[in-house]
């Protein structure tokens, strides 16, 4: 049995995701970040950074939602959703993985938390900085899925791609969302089409940006 404690459209989201696209059963522990229950001794005893996701799997927590997106797939290769290790896209796949996981998401932290990186009084100025940095991302990745496209790996979608999916729904309130850019947009559509997504709105009672 798998636990996943979550917040509905934090970074757990994408775990959860997948868990209900790969049918694997599994239960939902909600973190309530209002009452910081993400910083209670409990909660930190499974994950002692306080963020989600952190997933249970026979009674073990494990981290990291670019990591759980690869276990969860590999461990489940007839869904076709990451290249098998000898295959020739895996190094690919990963590429994304790591970049979505190092470069982008990060971004979207100093986004929300200007202060972090620069200290009180400079937000203004990380936000122009980091919106740049963003919509550079956008930029790069669009125009990647209009020379390999549709998916990152071209004609099939691969957890990658949830991955994305879930960083451009992030971007939704910004001056400049990644829906802006034509071919991720059309990714979005395609993604948010598939029934698990659908699901995983109502379970996590999400309803911007379906």
């Amino acid at each position: 049995m798998h636990t996943l404690y979550y917040s509905p459209g934090a970074a757990s989201m994408v775990v959860h995701w997948l868990l209900i696209e790969l049918g694997i059963a599994h239960e939902l522990s909600l973190v309530d970040f209002e009452t910081r229950a993400q910083k209670s001794s409990a909660y930190l005893a499974l994950n002692p950074k306080g963020v989600v996701p952190t997933l249970v799997i026979d009674g073990q927590p494990h981290t990291e939602a670019a990591a759980l997106l690869v276990h969860l797939a590999d461990t489940h290769p007839a869904a076709r959703l990451s290249p098998p290790v000898d295959a020739p896209l895996r190094l690919e796949f990963l590429r994304w993985m790591f970049h979505l996981a190092n470069e982008l998401q990060p971004l979207f932290r100093m986004w929300w938390y200007p202060h972090e990186p620069a200290g009180e009084g400079h937000e203004e100025a990380v936000h122009g900085a980091t919106r740049a940095r963003i919509e550079a991302e956008w930029s790069l990745i669009d125009a990647h899925l209009d020379e390999h496209g549709p998916y990152l790996l071209g004609e099939s979608p691969s957890v990658a791609d949830f991955y994305l999916v879930m960083l451009m729904r992030w971007s939704r309130n910004m001056p400049r969302p990644a829906t802006a850019w034509p071919r991720l947009e059309a990714l979005a559509g395609r993604m948010k089409a598939l029934p698990s997504f659908r699901a995983l709105y109502a379970r996590e009672g999400l309803a911007e940006w379906a």
